[in-house]
């Protein structure tokens, strides 16, 4: 095997995560920027540009990586294109793979959403190995997700498909949403908007909380849940609150692809039964009887740090020279 290596780059609204990855699905070299620091696109190309080239140089230099997958908010498979990416400094359409195979003398370089990312991690290395037909969720600064059907990922006729963080779960008077309009399930159930919910509950409520001790504009959904572990009654309601709505949306998800599993990916997936529970019992309450104990509810397999950029990188082994 000539070229015994590719590269996978996540790109979140934080953090931009890239790696060195094998066959076997081992990050053998790994770095990391700052996304939110690069307001202007080509010092973000910049900066990512020579840190990929540091990795790439440790994996012995170019003729070693066979391709470069991205995983990134809004990523068009098509095109590989960012396209209006809410959570990210960049408005507009990004011809993202293109800035970084340039940059890279030529190297060939694949993009898609994050959430398909991670959807395909799960299925190459992960929790979906061997299954055809699953969702994967993430929960993270957005909500988004990957689809599979019949063992392939959804595209759909524009490279869009899937985008299931953005349907409306409350119609009257729904909270703004990153995208522009109201009552989206990630203003609600992303880590963003758990934080939003305890600010909210904080305001018209008068229940004592650990959480009156912080500043409401910095609480974080880790705040909440340092808040819930210690058996605070409202940070509990919060998590409750935010799986009863995942519950309600997973279970009308079921009615559309009927998947095997849900999987469970991001930052907040750390709360564990906190969040599980809540989402178990919605979602059963909800679901249409013929797919009752059908779906399993998983959490990832993969350490949260490397299943972003596995994803990503299972993209690399495919893209075209």
């Amino acid at each position: 095997m000539e070229k015994p290596y590719v590269v996978g780059i996540d790109i979140g609204g934080t953090n931009t995560v890239f790696g060195v990855v094998d066959a076997r699905g081992t990050i053998l070299y790994t770095s990391s920027i700052k996304t939110g620091k690069y307001t202007d696109i080509n010092d973000y190309v910049t900066a990512l540009g020579d840190g990929l080239k540091g990795i790439i140089d440790q994996a012995g230099g170019p003729s070693k990586i066979k391709g470069i997958g991205i995983g990134a908010p809004n990523g068009n498979f098509f095109n590989g294109c960012i396209e209006f990416a809410p959570n990210l400094p960049w408005k507009g359409k990004i011809p993202l793979a293109e800035l970084i195979s340039d940059y890279l003398g030529g190297l060939p370089v694949a993009l898609t959403n994050d959430a398909n990312a991670a959807a395909i991690g799960e299925m190459t290395y992960g929790a979906a190995r061997g299954m055809k037909d699953f969702i994967v969720i993430t929960l993270g600064t957005g909500v988004g997700s990957g689809i599979v059907i019949g063992g392939n990922l959804v595209y759909g006729h524009d490279g869009f498909a899937g985008e299931l963080g953005h349907v409306i779960m409350r119609r009257n008077n729904g909270r703004p949403c990153g995208c522009g309009r109201q009552g989206c399930l990630e203003a609600y159930t992303s880590a963003t908007g758990v934080a939003r919910t305890a600010r909210e509950y904080l305001e018209i409520r008068k229940d004592e909380s650990l959480l009156r001790e912080l500043d409401p504009d910095e609480i974080t959904s880790k705040d909440v849940f340092d808040a819930a572990m210690k058996g605070d009654k409202l940070a509990l309601e919060i998590f409750e609150f935010t799986g009863n709505m995942l519950g309600e949306a997973f279970a009308d998800f079921v009615a559309f692809s009927s998947p095997e599993a849900i999987i469970l990916f991001g930052g907040l997936t750390k709360a564990g039964d906190l969040l599980m529970n809540p989402i178990k019992r919605s979602m059963e309450k909800n679901m249409l009887k013929v797919y009752e104990g059908k779906t399993k509810l998983l959490f990832s397999q993969l350490k949260e740090s490397d299943a972003a950029v596995l994803g990503a990188s299972a993209l690399g082994w495919e893209v075209k020279e």
